[in-house]
């Protein structure tokens, strides 16, 4: 057989969930050709997976990567881990649309996924994917539209209700969204602006993703005093709309109620029997990680940050917002200052990194609220922290739930990160999924952890080229050691590469070769076609 690159002697976990068995798989312009016994003679390339699985590889459904792949395309924490395609634009913070008066306000709503701001030379989804291709990512990419950055574009970062006007303006730039490709829409409903939008707001743009049989994904609302107020609201948002429902990054954040993922998930069900297509995703942590200002009164927020700057200037505001700060965050979640850890700051600052809030507000003799405020005030949307606020066993009840895909909320990152301390979850979600969870803790199969990781995915996206190992697939690929896959991020040293990942296939190009990455950036923006 002609083959660019032949896989032979492993086993094929093919994320049908079907049973895995032994095959070869034969990889030629960019597609699986064929998955069985597979004469070598003729291949470019002949890799020896004796020992070894064979996995689709996998789809990333929640993450941050938007501007970090352009600013740099290597994708170094994910391409290692084997992730092949990201799901890009959750949590309302997408690269697109931009309203060409509102730049300087677009740029500081994406200061806060973290990872810079490049320059904003587009404009919509077209530019973006012409921006992105001029200089290829490792891996695919499948954006959705935000509804934070939709905001900002119709309105600015103001607290108030649409106008007729700008909710209009919103479903106009959301359907040409669609239009051009993206696969849904998102909402960050704890993060300004999206955060400001009420839930009449909401249901009338997931109208708009519905008549495109897109996909509504959302970061859910804090609901004060209602323990599962924002799923309630998302279950009635997408069932008033006629939408598919994605609960991102389901967790349970407040320790007054944890151990109730099973009355959570009850929700699920139960709207799953009413004929809601819902679904979670889950990273397997039992912290959390967001920019700092997500923590801050909402009304602190209103404008942006320069406004943010001069209204703390005033003495009155500043004690009112360092009041409600203490008092507690998302509807009154009480703050346990030594479970919230730093994780980057801005120049001047990096002493904090790695501290808690407690023990960095003790070095600088301010109080835990007012060390927060003006370290927000001096950096912007920049800081960022983890906050250990869930605990593993909701996480594993809500990762073996038969809707959960997984979905990592970390961004691609490059392996040198000078003083920051992200959150592990951009290095190693997906080999600590199959070498914590699957292979030491049992609580998956094999097969089951293939269908939450690939193929699950595909079919929440309607991608139906690719998240399986079958003929006439494209070539994404995983090839992984099930007795040594794990990972080796940590909290306190974040950026280290997994181990038992020998080598990923995007696009039938090699990308990681014997555990090193390549030059390959065959990656690829993808654009939803149905």
């Amino acid at each position: 057989m002609q083959a660019d690159v032949v896989i032979k002697n492993g086993t094929v976990v093919d994320g049908s969930g079907g049973p895995s068995r032994q095959a070869d798989v034969a990889i030629a312009g960019g597609k699986i050709v064929a998955v069985g016994e597979v004469p070598a003679t003729d291949a470019a390339r002949v890799i020896d997976a004796t020992d070894l699985k064979i996995l689709p590889g996998f789809i990333d459904i929640h993450t941050h990567s938007d501007v970090s792949l352009i600013l740099d395309p290597r994708c170094q924490s994910k391409i290692l881990q084997g992730v092949t395609t990201e799901v890009t634009g959750n949590c309302s913070f997408a690269p697109f649309p931009f309203a060409p008066d509102k730049m300087e306000l677009h740029a500081d709503h994406l200061h806060r996924i973290g990872d810079g701001v490049p320059p904003l030379t587009w404009n919509d989804v077209d530019g973006y994917v012409a921006t992105v291709e001029t200089n290829p990512p490792a891996f695919n990419v499948a954006p959705l539209a935000g509804h934070g950055t939709l905001r900002v574009a119709a309105m600015g970062v103001d607290q108030r209700e649409a106008t007729p006007d700008e909710l209009a303006t919103m479903k106009r730039l959301l359907a040409e969204c669609l239009e051009q490709g993206a696969f849904g829409m998102s909402t960050g409903l704890t993060h300004v602006p999206s955060a400001y939008g009420p839930e009449e707001e909401v249901t009338e743009l997931v109208k708009v993703v519905a008549q495109y049989d897109a996909l509504y994904a959302t970061h859910q609302r804090g609901a004060k005093g209602r323990v599962f107020g924002g799923m309630e609201e998302s279950i009635r948002t997408a069932t008033a709309a006629g939408a598919r429902l994605q609960a991102s990054h389901a967790a349970i954040n407040n320790p007054d109620h944890w151990g109730k993922a099973v009355e959570m998930l009850a929700l699920v069900d139960e709207a799953r029997d009413n004929g809601l297509d819902i679904a979670i995703d889950v990273y397997p942590y039992d912290a959390s990680s967001s920019s700092l200002t997500q923590y801050l009164p909402q009304w602190v927020q209103d404008g942006g940050t320069e406004a943010m700057r001069a209204r703390l200037a005033d003495p009155a505001a500043l004690e009112r917002a360092e009041q409600e700060l203490a008092a507690g965050w998302f509807g009154g979640i009480p703050w346990f200052w030594d479970r919230v850890l730093m994780t980057r700051t801005g120049a001047g600052d990096e002493w904090c990194v790695g501290l808690t809030i407690e023990q960095a507000a003790a070095k600088a003799g301010m109080t835990p609220a007012a060390f927060t405020l003006k370290t927000c005030l001096d950096h912007g949307n920049y800081p960022g922290v983890v906050l250990f606020y869930r605990t593993e066993d909701d996480m594993m009840t809500f990762l073996a739930h038969h809707t959960a895909v997984v979905g990592s909320d970390g961004s691609a990152l490059p392996l040198d990160q000078g003083a920051n301390k992200p959150h592990p979850r951009s290095f190693g979600t997906f080999p600590r999924i199959f070498g914590r969870y699957v292979r030491d803790k049992g609580l998956l199969t094999w097969e089951e952890a293939a269908v939450k990781t690939s193929s699950g995915v595909a079919e929440r996206l309607q991608l139906a080229d690719r998240g399986q190992i079958a003929e006439g697939l494209v070539a994404d690929i995983v090839i992984m050691d099930p007795a040594t896959v794990i990972d080796r991020s940590t909290f306190t040293d974040p950026a280290q590469s997994p181990t038992g990942i020998p080598y990923v296939i995007v696009n039938g190009a090699i990308a990681v070769d014997e555990g090193e990455q390549t030059e390959a950036r065959s990656g690829r923006v993808l654009r939803r076609t149905r």
